[in-house]
């Protein structure tokens, strides 16, 4: 059964993240760690496909207020074609220049790290994204492709791909061309992988972050469900109000 054949692909691309990017989880969450302890806050930029772990981090159950999401509408989609479509997207995340007029209406301070995630490293967006934390003191990052850094050559004018800038490298273990379902009589796979992988491990970088802020005497307002009864109805406005001092500057 191919959705079967699917999962079983997933379930062992889960398992890659788990026994070979451990260590890099845990040096981020340790870089993050710092950071928040000090004052600063955890940034997540992505463009296209790869706003949606920076969405899914925060405001989301179980998760809390280390997080701030960079979101660009115009380097996200919300339509096929015409005004949000796809080709719009596909032009400006390519388009050298644009994303430090987008990232320049956020002040970082001391403490501050930024997230950057891309699958193909290459795009202007993610490159300059990491170029522009790192000029603003940051400590970048990325969750990327690995298999991709073999396969092609920088086309930024720094000549740069978004791992050749960042300070940790998750690899999110996903093949080059995403997509790993073949079907007969069908020129190209289906059923891409990425979205999923780099989900999976911006929730162990959650659980981990919160873990060793833990350690450290730090715990910080986590966003929960309305279902569980341990919490009442006035909970997630708080959590809000936290949210909204954290990012006062």
């Amino acid at each position: 059964m191919t959705a079967s054949a699917y999962l079983a692909r997933v379930s062992r691309l889960i398992d890659d993240i788990a026994t070979s990017q451990g260590a890099a989880i845990e040096e981020a969450a340790a870089l993050m760690a710092d950071g928040v302890a000090r004052g600063g806050m955890v940034n997540l930029f992505g463009s296209g496909h790869s706003v949606l772990p920076v969405m899914d981090c925060f405001p989301r159950y179980g998760s809390y207020t280390a997080f701030r999401p960079l979101v660009d509408v115009r380097l996200s989609w919300f339509n096929v074609l015409g005004t949000g479509g796809v080709r719009e997207l596909l032009w400006l995340e390519r388009e050298p220049g644009y994303v430090a007029n987008f990232l320049g209406n956020y002040p970082f301070r001391e403490g501050d790290t930024m997230v950057v995630y891309s699958h193909g490293g290459l795009n202007a967006a993610p490159v300059e994204a990491a170029l522009y934390a790192r000029k603003h003191g940051l400590a970048v990052i990325a969750v990327t492709s690995a298999a991709n850094l073999s396969l092609n050559a920088a086309t930024h004018p720094s000549g740069k791909r978004l791992a050749d800038i960042a300070d940790v490298v998750i690899d999110n273990c996903a093949p080059p061309e995403d997509a790993v379902v073949r079907i007969a009589g069908w020129k190209a796979p289906v059923a891409a992988t990425s979205t999923l992988s780099v989900v999976a491990i911006t929730m162990a970088l959650v659980a981990e972050l919160a873990a060793k802020l833990a350690a450290a005497g730090i715990q910080l307002p986590t966003f929960v469900s309305p279902n569980d009864p341990a919490f009442p109805p006035s909970h997630n406005g708080e959590v809000f109000e936290a949210y909204r001092e954290a990012t006062r500057r």
